[in-house]
């Protein structure tokens, strides 16, 4: 059976435009249904249950590293290695479709790709927020992190590898675009088209499992800070039959649907990676602090090597967000206004640490 593909203007943010060979715009995008459609169905099931919600995550998690492990394999002799000379290429500048300008090799090139790609490393820490909802989370909860982590580098590792052999740059640039898969695949992959038709499968589940944990995060320490006074109280109320804070997940669904059906999807990735970057480094300085000032506290779990350790983490996430480019300094910028104004305007006022009587 065939499907007819969705209409690009369905399909893509009111901020896109469809161009012809010639530069001249064909059709502009007016709302992503299917990105609406992900966020509402994953939003629904985190409101039925953890449980559920762990068991889907598992079968997408399975698909998607099948998928990528015989992308790998299969992929592994068509290389052209020419493709990889020089490996990492002099520094450029190239300016996308939407007039944009972006560092290309060299050291920032490097750090810029980085910080596009940590989109796909977010959910590990996301894990970390479901510990109340986790049997013997002190033992589980490391183990799990760290070695998923470690597999999912090295397999990330060498499917750039896989990739960027199998086509030359430009081939993503002007050709590949938005399908960079499936297209280098049925391009320089001959009578493998079929595996181009399952690298949709496995990007569509690998970016609704990142989503789905990302919700399954935010929502918990939303529920953690209503619990703690900092925002209000209907983030932590919880449903009476399935247990789950679901007042925040429909909240999350209006929000973060907004966002993917109106504003397009690098923007939005961008945007998750530099904001969870200025985060971790929150979180290093925070364990560096903490250990100065309150040292005798019992820690579950312990950062080896400190204060090493957090300044590396520092300095690694601070050179991603500096490779981002200034663009996404702005939004940052924005979104930390924005969230100055929730904490002084509400938060400040209302916690239960600074106002124990409440």
């Amino acid at each position: 059976m065939h499907l007819s593909p969705i209409p690009y203007e369905w399909c893509h943010s009111p901020f896109e435009s469809l161009k012809d060979a010639s530069g001249n715009i064909v059709s502009h995008g007016m709302m992503n249904i299917p990105a609406f459609g992900i966020i509402a169905l994953l939003s629904l099931l985190l409101i039925k249950g953890i449980k559920e919600s762990a068991f889907v995550n598992g079968i997408i998690v399975i698909a998607k590293v099948a998928i990528v492990v015989l992308i790998i394999v299969l992929g592994w002799g068509f290389i052209n290695d020419a493709n990889h000379l020089p490996y990492i290429p002099e520094p450029t500048k190239y300016v996308d479709s939407q007039n944009i300008s972006h560092n290309y090799g060299g050291i920032m090139g490097i750090l810029g790709a980085a910080g596009v790609v940590f989109f796909a490393f977010i959910g590990f820490d996301a894990v970390s927020t479901a510990a109340q909802e986790t049997i013997n989370p002190k033992k589980s909860m490391p183990i799990g992190i760290l070695v998923s982590l470690a597999i999912c580098t090295v397999l990330y590792i060498l499917f750039a590898h896989v990739l960027t052999g199998l086509a030359p740059v430009d081939f993503f640039r002007t050709t590949g675009k938005e399908a960079s898969v499936a297209a280098a695949i049925n391009t320089f992959m001959p009578g493998y088209a079929w595996l181009g038709k399952l690298v949709t499968v496995a990007i569509l589940a690998g970016f609704s499992s990142v989503i789905l944990v990302m919700l399954l995060g935010q929502s918990r320490v939303f529920y953690s800070m209503s619990c703690d006074g900092l925002l209000p109280k209907v983030f932590s109320e919880v449903h009476t039959k399935f247990k789950t804070p679901y007042k925040a997940n429909l909240i999350f669904l209006v929000v973060v649907g907004a966002f993917a059906a109106f504003v397009p999807g690098d923007i939005v990735g961008d945007m998750t990676s530099i904001g969870t970057l200025f985060a971790f480094m929150l979180v290093c300085a925070a364990v560096i602090i903490l250990r100065k000032t309150n040292p005798h506290h019992p820690r579950e779990f312990k950062t080896p090597f400190v204060p090493l350790v957090p300044i590396l983490g520092i300095i690694v996430c601070g050179a991603m967000i500096f490779g981002l480019g200034w663009t996404n300094w702005l939004r940052l910028g924005g979104w930390l206004f924005l969230g100055f104004i929730i904490y002084f305007g509400y938060s400040k006022k209302h916690s239960k640490l600074q106002n124990p009587s409440e």
